[in-house]
């Protein structure tokens, strides 16, 4: 199920497993606008508006180590990823906050 997902929502032809990702220490960025956030959020998720990413750029990157996206729909967090790849940073866009609570649960 998760890899028909992830082709469509950021795993591309190179279907990649987010939740591993997370588990194993990938960045759960929540793309949202901050009353959005605050009206719930996926567990361990850290807000980054989108208009705001490329402010965050530099201290993503100095991580090294891979971002998970997500927003209301998927839109958001897919501009997100793409903007974050296009800077050299490996990222992912997994959909929606309800898809990322579902799939964090398991």
């Amino acid at each position: 199920m998760f890899g028909v997902f992830n082709q469509i929502f950021g795993g591309g032809a190179e279907a990649v497993d987010v939740k591993a990702l997370i588990d194993q220490g990938a960045l759960l960025i929540d793309v949202r606008t901050p009353a959005e956030f605050n009206s719930g959020a996926a567990p361990g998720a850290k807000n980054i508006p989108l208009q705001e990413l490329q402010h965050h750029i530099g201290k993503l990157k100095q991580t090294g180590k891979p971002v998970v996206a997500y927003c209301r729909s998927g839109n958001r967090s897919g501009m997100a990823a793409q903007i974050l790849n296009e800077k050299g940073i490996e990222a992912y866009n997994a959909g929606s906050v309800g898809q990322v609570r579902q799939m964090l649960a398991k």
